[in-house]
């Protein structure tokens, strides 16, 4: 039995002995090894081999990212008004030895830390400023508590505010100024779209009244051209009819003369309400002259087959077709 006994202590102080001896590190930990309560070296992650009662494990450090929540604060902005702030703090640990002996609680350090630099950073700000420039307060507060826990073997990475909570008094103050201002926009949208819609229907009527302005100058230079062409034809007509005359003579005149009484007689006869026409003694003896139109013609085209005398006009025209209305000139009685 004292031989178990003996054998039973021995392992036991076999176990201890490894407990003491032997230690894991786990990884994304460092921990501290003492000796003799003296910090000697950090324990990186892996299998260590320690002087039993003399060495041993100091501070567990965790040297992956962390992050540390800040409580609501209550802060007093530069113009006097009173609003609550979140905030949320990362930061790692590149040194555990300063971690572990420079700081006590270091979480608790980074929290008040943190703290006090934003009533501080948000304090000399007013309500607007806090609102609308959280990048810079969260710039600001990270390059003050990333340098004041440089000591401690830390690094900040972010510092992040979560949510900014105005008095409900300035909170309806502000949508009622967000919905003025809103409407404000509105108006000065409408209004400038009023005054497009403006330029634009001044600009279609002044590139109307160009446009038209140019058909008619094209209008008035064709007409202009269409007038002159046709003073040119009478020209060429004018011209034609003297050399008509020149060659012909006489024949030629009464021809031309002819042609154009036989066109204004012919007038009268187009008129709708005339039904009786009454010509004076001159105008009968002249057209009994068209019943040798035919003549003149032939002696025009073929002088060679004899002369009219101009003796034979007014003898035909006696014999010609009898006009309608006395020789006199009087109207039968009843007629117009």
């Amino acid at each position: 039995m004292e031989g178990l006994l003996i054998f039973a202590l021995l392992v036991g102080l076999v176990i201890l002995l490894l407990l003491t001896t032997v230690r894991v590190v786990r990884q994304g930990f460092v921990y501290t090894v003492e000796r003799l309560g003296k910090f000697t070296k950090p324990a990186e992650p892996g299998l260590h081999i320690l002087f039993p009662f003399i060495d041993r494990i100091g501070h567990k450090i965790n040297m992956m990212e962390q992050v540390l929540d800040i409580p609501g604060q209550e802060i007093i902005t530069a113009d006097n008004a009173m609003v609550g702030v979140d905030a949320v703090v990362f930061f790692q640990v590149l040194d555990a030895a300063k971690a572990a002996y420079e700081v006590s609680g270091l979480n608790y350090a980074i929290m008040a830390l943190t703290t006090t630099n934003l009533r501080t950073v948000m304090g000399s700000m007013d309500l607007d400023e806090t609102l609308s420039k959280r990048d810079e307060i969260n710039a600001r507060l990270l390059s003050v508590v990333d340098h004041a826990t440089s000591p401690w073997g830390v690094k900040i990475t972010r510092v992040e505010i979560k949510d900014i909570r105005p008095p409900t008094d300035i909170s309806e103050a502000m949508a009622r100024q967000m919905k003025a201002e809103r409407l404000k926009r509105a108006e000065i949208l409408e209004a400038e779209g009023d005054k497009t819609s403006s330029i634009l229907r001044a600009e279609g009527r002044k590139q109307s009244a160009i446009l038209e302005a140019e058909g008619k100058r094209e209008a008035a230079f064709r007409d202009a051209e269409a007038r002159e062409r046709a003073a040119e034809a009478e020209a060429r007509a004018t011209e034609m009819v003297s050399t008509a005359i020149a060659s012909q003579g006489t024949s030629a005149i009464n021809y031309f003369i002819a042609q154009e009484y036989t066109k204004a007689v012919g007038k009268f006869a187009d008129s709708p309400n005339a039904k009786t026409i009454l010509f004076p003694v001159e105008t009968t003896q002249l057209i009994g002259s068209l019943g040798g139109i035919g003549e003149l013609v032939r002696d025009i085209v073929q002088p060679q087959q004899g002369d009219v005398t101009t003796e034979s006009v007014p003898r035909r025209a006696a014999s010609g077709t009898p006009l309608t209305g006395s020789a006199s000139g009087a109207a039968p009685s009843g007629r117009r």
